[in-house]
C-alpha cells in the first residue's frame, strides 16, 4: 500500500499530510492488531506550487494515474477537498482504459456540486466538475451529507445519485455498512473522506464544520468494514485544517470567541487513527 501526501491548499489544509503522519508515528498497533512500522511505510509526496493551481492539478492527475497503474491500493492525504478532483479524474480514466466500472463513495457533510459549468475545481465544486466530465452518477454514493442547498437537492434528483443519511446510520449501522459494500461490489472502488462528515465535537479542525454528524466511532467502524473489500483501490483523507477558523475575521470584535480549531490535536489524531485502520 502506498501513502501519498498531496499538500494542496492555502488556508492551512496543506499542512495536514505531514501532521497526520507525525501522529501516526505514535500508533504502534491498529485495532486489527496489525503492527505499524512507520519506517517501512511506502511514502511519497507530490511536490506542488500552491500559487499555480493549474500545474498542481496536472501533477496530481499524472502521479495519481501512475499510482493506479502500479499499486494495488493508494491512500492520498490532502490537502483540501479540491485534491479529490484530480485523483478521481485519474481514477476514472484508469478504469476506462481497463474497461472496468469505477465506483466513488464520498463521506462528506456537503454535496460539493458547486456551480454549473465551473471552470475550475474547488472545495465546493470538485464533485460537480467530476460528474460534468463523465463520472457515472449511478456509481456515486454520498454518505453523511447534512448541509444541502436547494440546488443540490435538485441536482441529486435529476442525476439520481444515491445517498445515505445520518438517521439511517444511527438506526442500523451494520445494515448500512452492508449496503455500502453491496453498492461497491463488482466495481473498482475509490473512497473520498472529508473529515467534516464527522461531527465537529469529534473533528473541530475543518474549514466548514457542521453539527449533527457521525461520531468518530461510527466512522471508524464504517471504514474498517469498507477496508475489508478487495476491490478498494484508493482512499483520500482531506479537509483537516489545524489552523485558526476561517470565520475569525468576522468575529474579531469578540476576541474571546476566537479559538484554535484543533484543541489537543483531536482532528489530526483522528486522521492518523483513520489512516492506521486502512493499513493492512
Amino acid at each position: 500500500m502506498l501513502i501519498v501526501k498531496i499538500p494542496l491548499g492555502i488556508s492551512g489544509c496543506e499542512k495536514s499530510p505531514n501532521e497526520i503522519l507525525e501522529f501516526l508515528k505514535e500508533i504502534s498497533v491498529n485495532e486489527k492488531g496489525r503492527e505499524i512500522n512507520f519506517q517501512k511505510l511506502d511514502l511519497e509526496e507530490i511536490h506542488l506550487d500552491n500559487s499555480n493551481l493549474k500545474l498542481s492539478n496536472e501533477l496530481i492527475y499524472k502521479n495519481s494515474f501512475d499510482c493506479f497503474e502500479t499499486k494495488p491500493r493508494t491512500i492520498f492525504l490532502g490537502g483540501d477537498h479540491s485534491v479529490s478532483y484530480s485523483t478521481t479524474r485519474a481514477f476514472l480514466d484508469y478504469c476506462k482504459d481497463l474497461g472496468k466500472k469505477p465506483c466513488l463513495i464520498v463521506f462528506d457533510a456537503h454535496a460539493d456540486f458547486g456551480e454549473e459549468n465551473n471552470s475550475f475545481a474547488t472545495n465546493q465544486s470538485w464533485l460537480g466538475k467530476l460528474i460534468s466530465e463523465g463520472f457515472p452518477t449511478e456509481n456515486i454514493l454520498l454518505v453523511g451529507v447534512r448541509s444541502h442547498q436547494k440546488k443540490d437537492l435538485d441536482f441529486l434528483k435529476k442525476s439520481k445519485i444515491q445517498q445515505i443519511n445520518l438517521n439511517s446510520i444511527e438506526e442500523d449501522i451494520d445494515n448500512i455498512a452492508d449496503t455500502i459494500m453491496e453498492f461497491a461490489g463488482g466495481k473498482e472502488l475509490y473512497v473520498s473522506v472529508d473529515i467534516d462528515v464527522v461531527d465537529s465535537a469529534f473533528a473541530p479542525a475543518t474549514d466548514y464544520p457542521e453539527p449533527g454528524g457521525l461520531t468518530s466511532r461510527q466512522f471508524i467502524y464504517l471504514i474498517q468494514r469498507i477496508n475489508k473489500m478487495k476491490n478498494l483501490r484508493a482512499v483520500d483523507i482531506v479537509g483537516i485544517n489545524s489552523e485558526k477558523a476561517n470565520f475569525e475575521n468576522k468575529i474579531s470584535k469578540f476576541p474571546s470567541q476566537v479559538r484554535e480549531k484543533d484543541k489537543d490535536n483531536l482532528t489530526i489524531k483522528l486522521g492518523a487513527k483513520i489512516l492506521s485502520e486502512l493499513i493492512y
